[in-house]
């Protein structure tokens, strides 16, 4: 029952998220990702200091490989996150929702290729549909929807290599947040030494990036870590449709003819792919 709990409550604050972003989008994407990372790091620490586990960050520190494959998880996070930070500034919560819809089937995908998983049929039919949708976005559009791929690929690529990471969740996102404490630094400095800085008149709001940030990510790593994986499965669409709900109902943005279709194909996708994944349990 906890584990379910940890889930939910990560995926209701992921949910809830744009709402939070919103109220930063007069702040350039890359000064509110910096925040995030700066003031994770106080949160990511303190718990694992009352979890007694900071040895597993020194360890990893201090061990070439573990630290490569952090640089790799923390360069793709940061990427997310920017990707992210600039949809919800620029209206395009919608686009952020469907990346995050796809992205499951995404990682299937990524399995099939990197490791040879098989695929059931029920799986590439839903691959399939999902393919279908980003083409009639991109028919009606007449471009790509680049900042739901970019999500997928930077979320699917960062979970895959994350499973490389020989450390914990909280001690694998701490270690992240540090790697890329050096260069968030640099460029929070750079911004204040040029006057460009946001921190002095929205102090309290990216201050607050670092529990947004910190909290939803170790509350579904507690929660992954406790409950089957076809329940986080399942589980991991409340997010986006959440999103996609704030998107039309609180920031207004058009939903329009494309999205009517495409939406809904991606729902159906979603359906089989969980009847498969149900069926692979049983």
């Amino acid at each position: 029952m906890a584990g379910f709990g940890f889930a939910l409550g990560s995926y209701l604050l992921w949910g809830f998220l744009p709402l939070y972003m919103k109220l930063l989008s007069h702040v350039p994407a890359a000064e509110v990702v910096a925040h995030r990372v700066i003031w994770s790091i106080p949160v990511a620490g303190l718990v694992l200091i009352v979890m007694r586990r900071t040895g597993d960050i020194r360890t990893a520190l201090t061990t070439p490989r573990m630290l490569a494959m952090g640089c790799v998880t923390a360069a793709l996070i940061s990427v997310n996150w920017g990707i992210y930070v600039w949809s919800i500034a620029s209206g395009n919560a919608l686009e952020a929702a469907l990346g995050y819809y796809i992205n499951p089937l995404f990682s299937v995908f990524l399995g099939f290729v990197l490791l040879g998983e098989r695929l059931r049929p029920l799986q590439w039919v839903a691959i399939g549909l999902a393919f279908a949708a980003v083409l009639v976005l991109t028919f009606d559009a007449g471009r790509l929807p680049w900042a739901a791929l970019g999500l997928t690929l930077s979320w699917g690529f960062y979970a895959f290599f994350k499973k490389w990471l020989a450390i914990g969740p909280n001690q694998g996102f701490l270690l992240e947040v540090l790697i890329l404490a050096i260069p968030a630094l640099g460029y929070w400095v750079y911004l204040g030494g040029t006057g460009a800085s946001h921190f002095g008149s929205d102090m309290w709001l990216l201050l607050g990036c670092g529990v947004v940030t910190a909290i939803p990510l170790m509350l579904y790593a507690n929660g992954a870590k406790r409950l089957r994986l076809s329940t986080i499965g399942i589980m991991q669409y409340i997010a986006p449709t959440m999103i996609m709900l704030v998107a039309v109902f609180i920031f207004g943005e058009p939903f329009g003819q494309a999205r009517a279709i495409a939406f809904p194909m991606i729902w159906g996708a979603l359906i089989l792919f969980s009847i498969s994944m149900w069926r692979g349990r049983a």
